[in-house]
């Protein structure tokens, strides 16, 4: 599957003054790492957005928010957020600052 280019394009323009941010295309879209872990991506036109153990319920409870079963099972700490979720660029620049603020409290994962 691939990923919305456009959507890509919101994304680093709010991290633009990141300098710590890479890219990986994972999953058959597109991953923005922080700290060698993932924190949002973008699968076809949504956003994956890793929000920890503890906001996960309070994610869910959004409107166009869902559980994030890439694998066939519930990732518990990962969501989908459909594009009406991150209509304007205030909610996109919501969900990629919780998850960045989420990844950026775990140790930096080493380099292999």
């Amino acid at each position: 599957m691939a990923y919305d280019e456009g959507v890509a394009q919101r994304v680093r323009e709010h991290l633009q003054s990141r300098s710590d941010i890479t890219e990986r295309k994972m999953f058959g879209g597109l991953a923005f790492m922080a700290h060698g872990h993932m924190f949002i991506g973008i699968l076809g036109d949504r956003l994956m957005v890793r929000v920890g153990p503890d906001d996960y319920a309070k994610a869910l409870s959004q409107a166009h928010v869902q559980e994030m079963d890439f694998t066939g099972r519930p990732m518990r700490g990962y969501v989908y957020v459909e594009p009406d979720g991150f209509e304007s660029d205030a909610q996109l620049e919501s969900w990629v600052n919780q998850g960045y603020a989420f990844v950026g409290a775990l140790p930096p994962k080493l380099s292999k």
